[in-house]
Order: C-alpha cells, then structure tokens, then sequence
C-alpha cells in the first residue's frame, strides 16, 4: 500500500503532551495537534502518544491504546497502563457508555443553533486516509451540534471570515467524523488540510474538549475537561 503525502508530512512536538489525569492503571493527556495517536508506517513517524505514555510509564503492561484522534485534532486521549484495563476501556468504546465531546469551528455561520447529521461514511479506496459519503456502502455515522457563538475571525492571509464554535458530539466513532460531516453540511473545519481549505487558520480547529468513562477499577464515572487554546 502507498504511503500518502499526508503522512509524509506529520510533524508534531511530543514535548508538548500534557498528562490530565492518571491511575496507576490508566492515563488521559492533552495530545497536541500534529502527534500521533499510535505509530504511523513511516519509521520516522513511529514516535507518538502511545510511545511517549510508554516511555513516562515504564510499568505499562499489554496493550495501551484505547481509542485514537485524527493527528490533526488536538484534545483529550485516553491510555490503559495495563492489558485488563485496556480491555474493559475499549470495551465501553465499544457499547458507547464513553462520553466524548468536541468543540469546532467552522466556516460560515449555521442557520440553525443545534442539529443531527446522520451520514454513513467509508474509506475513499483510491485515495487514502480520506473518508468518504456512501449512502449505499457505507457504515452508520451519527453527530450531533449545537452551534456555541457565531462572529468572524481573520484568516492568516489577512481576511476576515464569518464562523461559528460547535460543540460537536459524535454518537458512532467513525474515522474522520467530524470532519467529514461538517463539510457535509457545508461548514467544513478551518484549517482541514483534507476536506477544507487548509490557509484557513494554521491548524486544524478541532479539539477533543470533554471525556467521560468509567474507572476501571472502582467504577466511579471520571469526567475531564480540557479546553481548546482557539476558544
């Protein structure tokens, strides 16, 4: 299989991740725009979040990945620091008792002030990692917004935009979501280098904002909040 020019072109700071909260069986940090979730197929791109978690806890056992966010998306990702962990987290993934939240901006300002986009999605075969509507083909997709301020904001070039801030929710965890939803209904994100217009702000507008799971070991449901810089 090819390697995009996409990846080609990752370049995030692994400095620049932040731990949020932790157990000694699981971890949630702040991945920065440009990082990783998981190893890419490029050796030089083997180095991410899941890698760094690996080297600030040694003790890891297992598996460590949970869930992943799109490279470009900043925001809340949580790890298992050992393999039952990882099991029954990726399980709640699973039966949907995680609670996720984004927030967004995009272009243009919505008509409405809340919606659902119920849209099936899958991979565009012929040129990946984009992702694709197939009414026909394609797997569920489901999100909800709710639009959280409307104004303009200036574009690096000098130009002034309209936009509006969701808070985006996704009830299916399809790759490339929100991201190929919002331009579905024609908002696409700012800054989206793959389905938007990538001079429009100097990184992807898009942050996982809020997490909530329940603990693995006491079952006690931990919520996390961890707000965007571009709010």
């Amino acid at each position: 299989m090819p390697i995009s020019a996409y990846e080609c072109s990752i370049a995030g700071n692994l400095q620049d991740i932040t731990i949020i909260a932790s157990t000694s069986r699981w971890v949630v940090i702040n991945k920065p725009p440009g990082v990783l979730s998981v190893p890419g197929r490029l050796e030089e791109n083997h180095a991410c979040a899941a890698s760094w978690c690996r080297e600030k806890f040694p003790e890891v056992t297992g598996p460590i990945t949970v869930h992943r966010l799109d490279m470009d998306t900043s925001g809340l990702l949580l790890m298992a620091l050992d393999a039952n962990a990882q099991r029954e987290l990726s399980g709640q993934f699973e039966r949907r008792t995680v609670g996720k939240s984004y927030v967004a901006v995009v272009a243009g300002h919505l008509a409405a002030d809340n919606g659902d986009i119920d849209v099936p999605m899958r991979p565009d075969l012929t040129n990946r990692p984009y992702q694709m509507v197939d009414y026909e083909f394609g797997k569920a997709a489901q999100t909800s917004y709710t639009v959280t301020g409307r104004g303009t904001r200036v574009r690096p070039d000098g130009v002034a935009i309209a936009v509006s801030t969701l808070r985006l929710l996704p009830h299916t965890g399809r790759s490339h979501q929100l991201r190929v939803h919002c331009r579905h209904i024609g908002h696409p994100i700012l800054g989206d280098v793959l389905y938007g217009d990538s001079s429009s702000a100097q990184r992807l507008l898009l942050h996982a904002r809020a997490l909530e799971f329940d603990d693995p070991s006491s079952g006690k449901r931990v919520k996390l909040v961890s707000p965007a810089s571009f709010e």
